[in-house]
């Protein structure tokens, strides 16, 4: 892994935002590669999407929606451990996300006049579940389980099609639908399944209506594809291909470090994968683990080309504050702190899509298990977006009621205000009722 010495520099978060190891594609490129794909989608609807899926998955599937009985057969077959674990990742996440819920509320402004609030889910959401070089049941376990919580009471999901499985989304992802009761399910892949989210498609007597609401994560251009549209549909964060920062001092143990750094790598050969610590021997004995463990696992190949890329590297800092600096820095979509005084370090954190706190809270527990969401923001987003919860799919109204005294009390300072921007007839719909109020109408 390439080495960056920030010992004895003064930092400054400007100089660490480009300083730091990024991806080479941003979002912003990927835009330009994209963009030609949305607009066959909406000009040319379901043609255009048998077309990408032979170029981009190599399989035209039969039908783009997944018929009923293909997602009832994914659930027979599926492996009875996957399923019980399946089973408690969807009972942790929706425990996780039930106590996200906001309480309405509703406040006394003066004696006579309220205002409250109140959570509307919207109608109708998108879920997109990613292919590629690995598969994603947690993905709908995570998206599905934060909807239904939040209320939502349409939901579609796309998923790309699989030659293996004649044109059809990954079995274990059926499987996961069925167990979540989703039954709307879209043979369509990467972009084009945002895309279609967006704008709808009819396929045949089947019809994908447009969504208010598409979540989930992707690579790099599933991420510049939800920018594209948003506007048109809400999107949740830009989760685009992973990324993991570890702070750690020499109270970490090197083998753990090594093997939550590989984790993530293991996604994909574009993966980022951070260390700041301010242990030189700490970074020496990750990088002698990192040889050994990789050769160990499945992915040997793809993981050293991620831990080796420009995206990925140990960032070497004379302190932990330091080291917070520079994470906040770097925004990182999942952060582990693995330091002495781990939560109280936690604290300081400001910018990550998730944090993962202590020797024992590494990366995939989250990633499956542990009831947070796996959908966060990459590419440094976490500087402004949030990770996908179930805020992203209520709406916020606010609900206004005065009574005829209640208004009378605030009619004059309510006019003086109107006449102040030029704009009487603000003042008088509140003066006419106080005259009717009068006349006794």
């Amino acid at each position: 892994m390439q080495r960056l010495d920030l010992r004895g520099t003064v930092l400054e978060t400007t100089d660490l935002a480009h300083a730091l190891p990024r991806a080479a594609l941003d979002t912003s490129k990927a835009a330009d590669q994209v963009a030609p794909i949305l607009k066959r989608v909406r000009e040319e609807g379901a043609p255009a999407l048998y077309d990408l899926a032979e170029k981009f998955d190599r399989v035209r599937p039969a039908s783009l929606r997944v018929p009923a009985q293909a997602i009832a057969d994914a659930l027979v077959n599926l492996d009875p451990k996957i399923r019980e674990a399946l089973e408690m990742s969807i009972a942790h996440n929706r425990m996780g996300h039930t106590q996200q819920l906001p309480a309405p509320a509703q406040v006394q402004i003066i004696p006579g006049g309220t205002v409250s609030q109140r959570w509307i889910p919207v109608e109708r959401v998108g879920l997109y579940v990613p292919g590629g070089l690995a598969v994603y049941p947690s993905s709908v376990a995570m998206n599905v389980a934060c909807a239904q919580v939040a209320g939502v009471e349409s939901i579609a999901l796309a998923s790309p099609p699989q030659s293996e499985f004649g044109g059809l989304p990954h079995p274990t992802i059926l499987a996961a639908c069925a167990l979540l009761g989703v039954d709307e399910v879209w043979a369509i892949g990467g972009a084009q399944a945002i895309g279609s989210f967006a704008y709808g498609v009819t396929d045949g007597d089947d019809v994908l209506k447009p969504v208010d609401v598409v979540t989930g994560p992707g690579n790099i251009f599933v991420a510049a594809a939800k920018r594209l549209v948003q506007g048109t549909v809400g999107i949740d964060a830009e989760a685009g291909t992973t990324e993991i920062a570890i702070l750690a001092d020499s109270s970490a143990h090197p083998a753990f470090v090594a093997a939550d750094l590989i984790s993530q790598a293991e996604h994909d050969p574009a993966a980022a994968s951070v260390l700041v610590t301010s242990s030189e021997e700490l970074a020496d004995e990750v990088e002698a683990e990192i040889k050994v463990q990789a050769q160990a696992t499945t992915h040997t190949e793809r993981i050293l080309t991620a831990l080796s890329g420009p995206q990925s590297g140990i960032v070497l800092v004379d302190d932990v504050e330091d080291g917070l600096t520079v994470v906040n820095a770097y925004g990182a979509e999942h952060l582990e702190v693995q330091t002495l005084n781990s939560r109280d370090d936690a604290l300081k954190v400001k910018n990550a899509g998730a944090i993962f706190v202590g020797s024992y809270t590494p990366v995939p527990l989250g990633d499956y298990i542990a009831g947070s969401n796996h959908v966060l923001p990459t590419g440094g987003t976490a500087r402004f977006a949030s990770g996908l919860n179930v805020m992203q799919y209520l709406r916020s109204q606010q609900v206004v009621e005065y009574t005829a005294e209640a208004l009378d009390q605030l009619s004059d300072k309510l006019n003086t205000l109107a006449i102040a921007e030029n704009l009487p007839a603000h003042g008088q719909a509140a003066l006419i009722r106080r005259t009717a109020a009068k006349d006794g109408e």
